[in-house]
């Protein structure tokens, strides 16, 4: 089983990527419990990949090392995103490398469970989590987990950041193990769902089914 940490963290150590690993210690042995292997954890870092993720937007394609990210990602049992909050959102470089990915493989995140983090100096910004994280997510079709996990700066060595990173990370493992047993097809993708809002009906067609003639056609 594979568990990717997507942290968008700046500095070297950070916060975020701090808070990344901590999420990741506890669901990765609880996504395969009761077996003693606890899941494989990949750390991907957006700061290393800054460069390559602006050139993907200019040459239309991924370069290597973003490319691999995007494999990992899509490969993914379940995912751990985490960014600093700026201008009360998500970082640009958080937003730019799924944007990014969504371009390279739409369906990348469909069905995929994900853990969604943020990191900020106050507390005032944790609403993040649910005006634009939990959004995002939802658009590009990921399961998102309900407890999202926001760290201030004062919450670092606190007891109730602790109870939170343990129930949002055994929801997400329950999640992972409930998708690792169930039949996927073989390209380990979800089934497509059909999307009725895809389904366009013809105005005129409606107007008949209401017994209103449709309009008189141009002379």
């Amino acid at each position: 089983m594979k568990l990717v940490v997507v942290s968008a963290g700046l500095s070297v150590p950070s916060s975020t990527r701090l808070l990344g690993d901590r999420l990741a210690a506890v669901a990765a042995p609880a996504a395969t419990a009761p077996e003693p292997a606890p899941a494989d954890v990949r750390v991907i870092e957006l700061r290393d990949l800054a460069v390559e993720i602006a050139h993907t937007f200019t040459n239309g394609f991924p370069a290597r090392a973003l490319a691999d990210a995007f494999e990992a990602v899509a490969a993914a049992d379940g995912l751990i995103v985490v960014t600093p909050v700026f201008s009360a959102s998500y970082s640009g470089l958080f937003k730019s490398f799924f944007d990014a990915l969504s371009v390279t493989d739409e369906d990348a995140l469909t069905g995929k469970p994900v853990l969604i983090a943020a990191t900020g100096g106050t507390a005032r910004h944790s609403l993040v989590l649910d005006h634009a994280l939990r959004p995002l997510f939802a658009y590009l079709k990921a399961v998102v987990v309900p407890t999202g996990v926001y760290a201030a700066s004062e919450d670092w060595g606190a007891e109730g950041l602790d109870a939170r990173i343990g129930r949002a990370a055994r929801e997400l493992a329950a999640l992972m193990a409930g998708l690792s047993g169930s039949s996927r097809p073989s390209a380990d993708r979800p089934l497509p769902r059909r999307d009725s809002f895809e389904e366009v009906t013809p105005f005129a067609q409606r107007l008949a089914a209401l017994g209103v003639p449709g309009p008189s056609p141009a002379p």
